[in-house]
């Protein structure tokens, strides 16, 4: 089996074996990037010396753990050391290499796993589409004309075309997810402050959470336990000691109370992304629907609290070097420095009075099922979205479905079904309460199990 068919475990199984040698791997992952990223766009660096030493120091027996030998990439938001980390900017390019690496890429590297380079994004984070006009598009690997979703495109892109098996990016408003649903790959957006940003750029912070994107379910586990540690460089962060899913994932769904989100979650999208949400409910036996009434409004002021702290990160850039800003992002930012304090408050509010509203249906239920976009991949370019009877501007549209979970931080894994009608993945969200990762992964793990959620990999496809 050519190795970019293997998943992170089956890769780090062979390597513990000795079948095959991690700079085998490591290599092979480089040969497949120089090959397929002018396709799929998905790199926009890779430290080839840095990681073929550390292949080979995995290889003498000086670097062991449960991902010894396996290459990922990580998002160009995480700081890599000896790398200016971009931020999908051009303004961020003249600043100065990055001295050591983020806490997350350190975390991964601890368990042994190989970061072999850097990912595109959407400019500052700010986008759903990483259609970059300083980097170019990032490119669909399931049809090279679509959009991988964003803003960590790169890192869905990059591990649904099989240039890595594992990638990590942020999520503020639904970046994990969105490119997960569109590229057809596995998610996840831990609790508000679970893992560390520490070394990573800020976009929102109220907002902001990092995750890892895999092909399996037990590939996602490990990239999560690795990455996780206590980090006090990062005042959002409450560590709370190991989660370790890893041995629940054979649990099942016995005891678990879970229910389909109607209401707002069960609009806005086309029939696919229902469907899709459907079959995840049949599959695990759902019968109830329950409704967060006021879900519009969580992500009404998700929009205000992200626009208004977005601009506050990039002040003095869009006073002194607006034209090196992606166009769609400046005038975003622009919009956002002009909301008056009086309706950041308010939107405070909102969020507050939403999360309690939200937590109160944690006491009845375990998990809660949506779906993750309102359409699979759309082509690049593609300013409007038909859903639900409407024409919608499709860009802040893909964000329909999580922007509302994000904006209060819950736990969530985006998981792949492939779109027998058009062909194309289209993901659904599995939502937890604060800090109940290990149950979503239970879920997860038994709907990987069904047969129901794959992430295949693309074919060769240049």
């Amino acid at each position: 089996m050519s190795l970019h068919l293997l998943t992170a475990t089956e890769l780090a199984t062979r390597i513990a074996h000795h079948e095959i040698t991690a700079t085998q791997a490591v290599q092979a992952s480089l040969d497949r990037i120089a090959t397929h990223n002018n396709a799929v766009n998905a790199f926009t660096a890779t430290i080839a010396e840095r990681a073929l030493a550390k292949a080979a120091a995995v290889d003498a027996g000086a670097i062991k753990g449960p991902l010894a030998g396996v290459p990922f990439a990580a998002k160009n938001i995480f700081d890599v050391e000896g790398l200016t980390t971009l931020c999908g900017s051009i303004i961020e390019r003249t600043k100065p290499a990055a001295t050591a690496d983020a806490f997350a890429v350190a975390g991964l590297e601890r368990a042994g796993a190989i970061c072999v380079g850097t990912l595109n994004m959407d400019e500052y984070a700010y986008g759903f589409t990483t259609e970059n006009t300083h980097y170019g598009p990032c490119h669909n690997p399931h049809d090279l004309t679509r959009v991988a979703g964003g803003s960590s495109g790169g890192s869905g892109a990059s591990v649904a075309s099989g240039l890595v098996p594992l990638s990590i990016g942020t999520d503020t408003n639904g970046s994990i997810r969105v490119p997960a649903s569109l590229c057809g790959i596995w998610g996840l957006k831990p609790t508000y402050g679970r893992l560390s940003r520490g070394g990573c750029g800020m976009f929102v912070p109220s907002l902001d959470h990092v995750g890892p994107f895999a092909r399996s379910v037990a590939d996602l586990a490990l990239a999560y336990q690795a990455m996780q540690g206590e980090d006090l460089s990062d005042p959002a962060q409450s560590w709370r000691g190991l989660d370790t899913v890893i041995g629940l994932l054979d649990h099942g769904t016995s005891g678990l109370r879970i229910a389909r989100l109607g209401g707002h979650f069960e609009r806005h999208g086309m029939d696919c992304a229902q469907a899709a949400a459907d079959a995840v409910s049949r599959a695990l036996g759902v019968r109830d629907t329950v409704e967060i009434a006021n879900a519009a409004a969580g992500r009404a002021a998700a929009f205000l609290i992200t626009a208004s702290e977005g601009a506050n990160q990039h002040l003095a850039d869009l006073r002194t070097r607006s034209d090196d800003f992606e166009p769609l992002t400046r005038d975003r930012l622009l919009a956002g420095a002009l909301i008056p304090a009086q309706w950041l408050l308010h939107a405070q509010r909102v969020r507050s009075q939403y999360r309690a509203e939200v937590l109160e249906l944690f006491h009845h239920w375990d998990i809660l099922i949506a779906p993750a976009t309102p359409a699979p991949a759309m082509p690049i370019g593609q300013a409007m979205l038909e859903a639900d009877g409407k024409s919608v501007p499709l860009r802040a549209s893909f964000g329909v479905y999580t922007q509302p979970i994000s904006a209060i931080g819950l736990p969530v894994i985006a998981l792949p079904l492939q779109n027998q009608h058009g062909k194309l993945p289209i993901g659904v969200q599995l939502i937890g309460a604060p800090w109940a990762e290990a149950t979503l992964f239970r879920a997860a793990a038994e709907l990987e199990r069904l047969g129901l959620c794959s992430a295949p990999v693309a074919p060769d496809f240049v």
